[in-house]
């Protein structure tokens, strides 16, 4: 797969996430990067997209994190890890992954603080993908 089918794989399985949170508020831009996996070949790469959904409330937040903890099983994700962040906030935290779709997804719910408003982040990685060749990857990020 070459760097373009893979960010749009990578906003699809960005989109389904955010629909299966059931909260409408912004988006973050911009979409997915690229980056090399170098341990494993030249023409290897993964893709990378954190986001996050904000102008939301604090209720909406739990509300999202409750319904991707249901809605993630249910469509193919499999929960790694959830809980509470290792910091003063202990927001909440989900960490999944797709093999079928070959991604991972690290979830945090953040409510309001002194520095920000309420927001979901989301950070979706992809497994390493082979480009036809490395040269493909040479200028991308």
């Amino acid at each position: 797969m070459d760097p373009d089918p893979a960010r749009t794989k990578t906003k699809q399985v960005s989109s389904r996430l955010l629909e299966m949170s059931g909260i409408k508020g912004k988006v973050t831009q911009p979409g997915p990067s690229v980056t090399r996996c170098k341990d494993y070949g030249d023409d290897l790469f993964s893709t990378g997209h954190p986001w996050s959904v904000y102008e939301i409330s604090d209720a909406q937040v739990d509300e999202g994190m409750q319904n991707l903890r249901k809605a993630l099983e249910e469509n193919g994700w499999k929960i790694t890890k959830e809980g509470r962040a290792n910091s003063q906030a202990q927001d909440p935290e989900i960490y999944a992954e797709n093999k079928a779709e070959q991604f991972a997804v690290h979830i945090t719910g953040e409510k309001k603080s002194a520095t920000g408003g309420p927001l979901i982040l989301f950070n979706v990685v992809s497994a390493c993908f082979r480009a036809a060749s490395a040269s493909a990857l040479d200028g991308e990020y």
